[in-house]
């Protein structure tokens, strides 16, 4: 069974230096139906303008990922870390028992582009780390590529939380399948483009859960980019 969340669907917020769409409940915007699936809890697809950006802020038990479309963030944080993250780099923050970052565009002229998604972790006040690697465009090109799982097999990067999280990029004649093992879960968000998942035509923004399906097909791509998490059977998150 696959259930579309339509792009023009999510939450709203918008200030004078960020426009952000939410796919999940998030800050202002409330949904009682849309908060969140399984262990994936946020979604939120942010542009930041020109030397702008988020100050620093805390957060605690949570696994955040990073995932830049256009542009490149600057990111901090009270581990020591400070970095650039560029298109096709991933990153991954540990909260555990606490962290404090900001993120802002590392451009003075330029918008900068990017996914947050926040993962329930299945340990609590484990030690704050970082991750991030980069996965060029070849390396999902007519295939889906592993950017996280449990154990960082295959160079992912390793997560607490029981999911696998890929990335493909799929243009004309190109397709991909995922099988799920048996009462798994998926989620599909488009990233860029379109294509269809399992016969279901998807556009930029729009998301899908998946349920009650033994494999995800991925076809039909036009300019596409998307996320794929293979996800615990549970319908609220981290419960």
């Amino acid at each position: 069974m696959i259930e579309v969340r339509p792009a023009q669907h999510r939450g709203i917020a918008r200030f004078d230096w960020l426009f952000s769409r939410h796919t999940f409940s998030f800050g202002n915007y409330y949904d009682p139906k849309q908060s969140g699936f399984s262990d994936l809890l946020v979604i939120n697809e942010d542009i930041v303008q020109a030397g702008k950006g988020f100050d620093t802020h805390r957060h605690r038990d949570m696994e955040i990922f990073t995932y830049v479309i256009d542009g490149a963030l600057e990111h901090k944080d009270s581990m020591g870390t400070g970095s650039i993250i560029e298109v096709g780099d991933v990153q991954l923050m540990t909260a555990g028992t606490g962290v404090a970052h900001s993120e802002f565009n590392h451009s003075p002229t330029e918008l900068v582009h990017f996914l947050q998604i926040w993962l329930v972790p299945n340990k609590k006040s484990v030690q704050p780390r970082y991750q991030q690697r980069h996965f060029s465009r070849a390396d999902k090109q007519g295939q889906l590529r592993l950017l996280m799982s449990p154990d960082g097999d295959a160079e992912a990067l390793a997560v607490y939380q029981d999911v696998r999280v890929y990335a493909g990029c799929f243009g004309d004649g190109e397709q991909a399948q995922l099988t799920l093992a048996d009462d798994r879960y998926a989620y599909v968000h488009v990233v860029q483009g379109s294509l269809t998942v399992n016969g279901t035509a998807l556009n930029a923004g729009d998301g899908a859960r998946i349920r009650n399906e033994s494999q995800i097909d991925l076809q039909q791509g036009h300019n596409a980019e998307v996320l794929v998490f293979d996800l615990r059977p549970q319908e609220q998150p981290g419960r």
